[in-house]
């Protein structure tokens, strides 16, 4: 009798397949991937109230590459390392005080953010599909930028936080979904044996 599996279709998923992976190994991409969090946070544009980052593009990134799960993990260790103090955050920020200012609503989007372009690309919207992956990285961002002005709502009203904290990173978010897309289609591989009946 053959052994039939009934675990939903994953097409090209993602090259790490970090699921598949020992403990160890997993434990290593949460840290490889917080490390990669931190320093795509010294990569800013200063802007008020909140700066132009790319941590967005490493969130959505780690979503896509190490799956929902995983990306979640990394993404809640890397906000972990910050609230300990650990120079992680925007331009070596850290502390629950910077935590809670402005830029709160982003960083308390990130791994929801993390979880659904993860959650997506395991269903296809990854590197097999430009698109898709466009599309995933975008609501991503969309995502973050949601949080964001409804966190910057509470701070110095809604019209200010869209203008402040919404208006600004449309064009960036647009810019960092299309940069992730092309990463993910640049690391896109058959899976082994997907052209075997």
């Amino acid at each position: 009798m053959n052994d039939i599996s009934y675990a939903p279709v994953r097409p090209g998923f993602s090259p790490l397949a970090l699921a598949n992976r020992s403990l160890p190994m997993q434990v290593a991409a949460v840290l490889l991937g917080t490390l990669v969090l931190a320093l795509a946070s010294r990569l800013s544009v200063p802007m008020v109230p909140v700066p132009m980052t790319m941590q967005t593009l490493a969130v959505t990134l780690i979503g896509a590459f190490y799956g929902w799960r995983l990306g979640v993990l990394t993404i809640v260790a890397w906000l972990l390392e910050g609230a300990a103090g650990l120079p992680v955050l925007s331009n070596g920020a850290s502390g629950l005080a910077y935590m809670m200012g402005p830029t709160g609503g982003y960083l308390v989007a990130f791994p929801f953010a993390a979880a659904l372009v993860g959650w997506l690309a395991e269903r296809g919207w990854n590197g097999s599909s430009l698109p898709r992956a466009f599309a995933a990285m975008l609501l991503g961002n969309l995502v973050c930028l949601a949080f964001g002005a409804a966190w910057l709502a509470t701070l110095i009203g809604v019209e200010r936080a869209l203008l402040a904290g919404v208006v600004p990173f449309i064009l960036g978010a647009i810019v960092k979904s299309a940069l992730g897309a092309a990463v993910l289609r640049a690391f896109s591989r058959p899976l082994p044996g997907a052209d075997r009946a």
